[in-house]
């Protein structure tokens, strides 16, 4: 008997709207796991550890199932920085942390159920805090992918899997040109985390 009851309850918190209503917004609390990636420059190098990511964001939802967010994310990590002979020039001294804020696009497809496949892209600044205490901000962006589990309740959770980026100057190289003579043109080093996460949704309705 427990189990049928057990049932009846899942089912009606499985119900609900089966789109996302037009001008409601949504409160999102945001927890996700990044991979690490390695940046090369000039026979320097350097490793953005894996790590967790954390974060919150305000979504409003302009029209049926498209909403525009902004979100800020953190991720406290280590970047060790490596020479050309491969020695770590910042051993014991490497921590420091990627900070997102983002304005994204997202579309919602309504399959007629409470289960809400999304697709989504944002741009922004990335503020990098450095293992010696400085701090840059870069241009950034991230694309994301994920189901959206609706209930009956003003809560919902999201699954996702995401890649965001920055990228910065680093320096110049100079190429000869015919009419010109020698260009400057800046050079860019970019980072790439793929990551999995999960959001909790507080929906409301104006």
């Amino acid at each position: 008997m427990k189990q049928y009851g057990f049932l009846l309850v899942l089912f009606l918190l499985v119900m609900g709207a089966n789109a996302q209503d037009a001008r409601s917004f949504s409160l999102n609390l945001y927890g996700g796991y990044n991979f690490s990636d390695e940046i090369d420059y000039d026979g320097y190098s350097a490793t953005i550890d894996d790590g967790f990511q954390y974060g919150a964001g305000f979504e409003y939802f302009f029209s049926t199932n498209n909403s525009v967010e902004l979100k800020y994310s953190r991720q406290d990590l280590k970047i060790p920085f490596y020479g050309p002979a491969g020695n770590q020039i910042n051993a014991g001294n490497d921590k420091g942390a990627f900070n997102f804020i983002l304005a994204d696009f997202t579309h919602y497809f309504d399959t007629g159920s409470n289960l809400l496949p999304y697709l989504g892209a944002g741009a922004g600044v990335g503020i990098v805090e450095t293992p010696q205490g400085g701090s840059g901000t870069y241009f950034a962006w991230d694309v994301k992918g994920g189901v959206k589990i609706k209930t009956a309740s003003s809560v919902s959770v999201n699954i996702n899997a995401y890649l965001q980026s920055m990228s910065a100057a680093v320096g110049e190289s100079y190429y000869w040109t015919y009419w010109y003579g020698p260009v400057a043109v800046d050079d860019y080093i970019s980072t790439f985390q793929f990551g999995l996460g999960a959001v909790l949704s507080f929906n409301f309705k104006n």
